[in-house]
């Protein structure tokens, strides 16, 4: 792979966990009721088949991580749990009304923010809860997220005996130069200890996030990250690019462009990182994941039934999505909704009786099917457009698009057909762009993305 190539496709692009994506959503308010009928239709479509997942945002944590995009609030008042905590099950017996029938729960993640900020006696209250009126598929799969620096014990065990099998440590690089400069202290100790408690107690799939491109982040550095990470044999690893957008998170602001590694180190990042997992033994899964073969990650990409929504990569597809706590995004396959961001207002309009989704998108024909196109490229590397009604203008325009990138050799493109090279699954955000109708339509003139590496 050229410098050449790498260089032309550095460029500002989204991740597509969404299509359309959040800056290309409709700018008005969504209406309430027809948000509501989006919900129930796609409810009464898939719940008794495939079920619903809940994605639920805990926002808080108690120091700022430099780095980090997500939505979050900083306090050491943990006083906050409870009313939160009572705030988000309020929201979900206002989704309930709109059911038929009880839900039948396939998925839930607990993201944050920093989930295992709460108490497990919180942690345990939100999940009965959530699970009192509700049934549980047979293959349901319940995860978290953890801090390795204040998950205990009690944590895992409170968790583990509601019924959740995987969890996440966020981990970024256990070198102490990056993790003094992004305020990410914990030590390889810490994630030792606790996974290692993890798998005692019977959690089937341990996730470690790791980035790259980190201020300050040296080759040698994350040289040494990925060996103490193989020598503790995560079930999985997200290996993420860093997002360097301090126009969108002002904390980010503590370093600058100078502290970052150049496009070349960091290019020299990624190819260490990427050639370290997969000669020991991990398989590349989509975009910026990788899994051992026992994993069920691993099993859903060689099944086909990789999917890909707000929450990451899953091997499990539900059709609805509902996303509960502040700044949360639901999918209802017709439609997207998010919650209002600050925490104040949601509990606000929760205590109200109200829905908090103030920002939202209604899917056209159109939207839908390059929707798919696009999710097809994300999780199985290709996809057809043989069936007339997975066609429309805007793919059309798309495909020329794409022309390009096949002259590059990224993708190999047939008469009703496209297929990811290996070389192009490292530019599968460029893929996508190549499709992506709204964006063309309405070119940013400002940057709203993270650099496409």
């Amino acid at each position: 792979m050229t410098k050449a190539l790498i260089d032309k496709y550095h460029v500002p692009a989204p991740r597509y966990t969404s299509y359309p994506t959040v800056p290309y959503w409709n700018q008005d308010t969504p209406d309430a009721e027809n948000w509501k009928e989006s919900v129930k239709i796609s409810f009464n479509q898939s719940n008794s088949k495939d079920g619903i997942s809940l994605y639920v945002h805990l926002p808080y944590c108690e120091s700022l991580c430099t780095y980090c995009g997500c939505n979050t609030r900083i306090t050491r008042n943990h006083s906050v749990e409870e009313p939160y905590i009572r705030a988000v099950l309020k929201e979900w017996e206002i989704y309930n009304r709109m059911f038929t029938e009880k839900p039948l729960i396939r998925e839930i993640h607990l993201g944050g923010g920093t989930p295992t900020f709460f108490s497990p006696e919180h942690l345990k209250l939100l999940i009965d809860g959530l699970l009192e009126n509700s049934l549980v598929h047979q293959d349901a799969e319940f995860s978290f997220e953890a801090h390795p620096a204040n998950t205990t014990e009690e944590h895992l065990r409170t968790l583990y005996a509601l019924g959740f099998r995987r969890l996440s440590l966020g981990i970024q690089d256990f070198d102490p130069v990056v993790q003094l400069i992004i305020n990410r202290i914990q030590s390889y100790e810490q994630v030792k200890k606790v996974t290692d408690l993890a798998r005692e107690i019977g959690y089937m799939s341990v996730n470690y996030d790791l980035i790259y491109g980190l201020p300050v982040q040296s080759p040698e550095g994350l040289e040494k990250t990925i060996q103490q990470t193989l020598t503790l044999r995560p079930d999985r690893i997200a290996f993420y690019s860093y997002a360097h957008v301090p126009w969108i998170k002002p904390g980010q602001r503590r370093y600058t462009e100078k502290d970052l590694p150049s496009l070349e180190i960091k290019r020299q990042l990624y190819e260490l990182g990427r050639s370290m997992l997969t000669a020991d033994g991990y398989e590349e899964i989509g975009m910026d994941h990788f899994s051992l073969k026992s994993d069920s990650l691993y099993q859903a990409e060689i099944n086909g039934s990789l999917h890909r929504n707000f929450m990451g990569y899953t091997h499990q597809y539900t059709q609805l999505m509902i996303g509960l706590g502040v700044s949360s995004i639901s999918d209802t396959w017709f439609a997207f909704g998010q919650n209002v961001k600050k925490v104040e207002d949601y509990i606000q309009l929760i205590n109200e009786d109200k829905l908090a989704v103030f920002k939202g998108h209604f899917l056209t024909e159109e939207d839908l099917i390059i929707r798919k196109h696009i999710l097809n490229i994300m999780c199985q590397g290709e996809t057809s457009w043989s069936d007339p009604s997975r066609q429309c203008e805007s793919l059309k325009e798309g495909i020329e698009r794409l022309k390009t990138l096949s002259e590059d050799g990224l993708v190999e493109l047939y008469k009703d057909q496209l297929k990811v090279t290996h070389q192009g699954k490292r530019f599968l955000r460029n893929i996508c762009m190549a499709l992506d109708a709204r964006l063309w339509a309405n070119q940013p003139t400002t940057t709203m993305f993270s650099m496409a590496e």
